[in-house]
């Protein structure tokens, strides 16, 4: 048998490549005749940014039965402080790279630093979380028959050649950098998900997550949208990374969440992109910090840092086509709600 042409770097999806084993059986609960048993919902790193975000929404729909699992390392408890002490929610202080028992109908595996600041400060210990953390959620989910989604990154691409990021591109990724360690951890924790669906017959899906951004976000988390909004905030000059024309695509966070549940509730696998293609350029985005928060402040071109991607646009196609999704929150209409939230943190008085 001819061997498969990998030369143009695409591939098809995993799934369709071998037939998988039927799913564990879950919980007889799901089955009752008499009762109507919540959906009980993991989310590990569910006091971070993003995941306290989707804390809330599976919550306020009130048929879900919540756990969050956190170590705290970038997450805080002041995210989940209006769930704690509800009936159908609990948090557990507990960090992924061990084993966790827990009897549920759905992990969101959020768990891992997402920003440089903080996967660059313990790189080992960023690709343990990716790695073993992973395989400690997929042997839960294999145990208990659970479906499990993985946020993955835009970062699996690198610093890509094609633009913009389809899923079948596989990427332009430096496997020993200082991002590695979030980059490679990844794209390992994608491969551990596939393998078990197609050796275990678990139910998963895989979002490709793109540059998110709203309230929550660590304020010195390094990252350019939080940067810019807390030093225009503090009458800071904006420091833009030379050249200023490398670009980023900006989706708000309840555009996200609204994206992962849908992936989750679905029927597809993945990878799927979730992001928002409006395309930026560092200096376009400075601007616009500039003329909707501190018109007075002032540009610096700083030092770029090693391996950083120079363009990243997500193709949404997919996400558009299979899961009916699409972000509807603008960069203008997002960027004023994150700077009030900010600004409340900052104790920095309103002008």
């Amino acid at each position: 048998m001819a061997a498969a042409d990998s030369s143009n770097g695409a591939t098809t999806n995993a799934s369709s490549q071998a037939v998988p084993r039927p799913p564990p059986t879950p919980s007889p609960l799901r089955y009752s005749k008499f009762s109507q048993a919540k959906l009980r919902i993991l989310v590990t790193g569910g006091a971070g940014f993003i995941g306290s975000h989707l804390v809330d929404r599976l919550m306020e729909s009130g048929n879900n039965e919540v756990i969050v699992a956190d170590n705290f390392f970038t997450g805080s408890k002041d995210n989940l402080r209006k769930w704690i002490g509800h009936p159908n929610f609990e948090l557990i202080r507990h960090d992924v790279t061990e084993t966790l028992l827990v009897e549920v109908d759905q992990i969101y595996h959020l768990a891992c630093p997402a920003s440089p600041i903080f996967y660059k400060y313990n790189p080992v210990k960023t690709i343990k979380t990716n790695v073993i953390g992973t395989l400690n959620m997929l042997g839960l989910a294999k145990r208990v028959g659970a479906r499990i989604l993985l946020t993955s990154t835009s970062e699996v691409y690198g610093d890509p050649l094609e633009h913009p990021q389809k899923e079948e591109y596989w990427g332009n990724v430096n496997p020993i950098g200082v991002r590695s360690c979030y980059d490679e951890g990844k794209r390992v924790a994608e491969t551990l998900m596939f393998d078990y669906h197609r050796q275990h017959g678990l139910e998963i899906r895989i979002a490709r997550i793109f540059n998110t951004y709203g309230p929550r976000m660590n304020i010195d988390d390094g990252r350019v949208v939080s940067n810019f909004i807390a030093q225009a905030l503090r009458g800071e000059e904006l420091t833009v990374q030379a050249p200023g024309t490398q670009t980023r695509s900006f989706c708000y966070v309840s555009d996200m969440v609204d994206g992962l549940i849908r992936l989750m509730e679905g029927e597809n696998t993945g990878p799927i992109n979730l992001g928002n293609p409006g395309e930026f350029t560092m200096l376009e985005l400075a601007e616009a910090v500039k003329e909707l928060i501190e018109p007075s402040a002032q540009l610096k071109i700083t030092e770029n840092t090693p391996d950083d991607p120079r363009m990243r646009k997500p193709d949404i196609t997919k996400a558009k086509t299979l899961l009916g999704w699409e972000p509807k929150v603008s960069l203008r209409e997002g960027l004023p709600r994150m700077a009030e939230d900010f600004r409340l943190r900052l104790n920095v008085p309103k002008k």
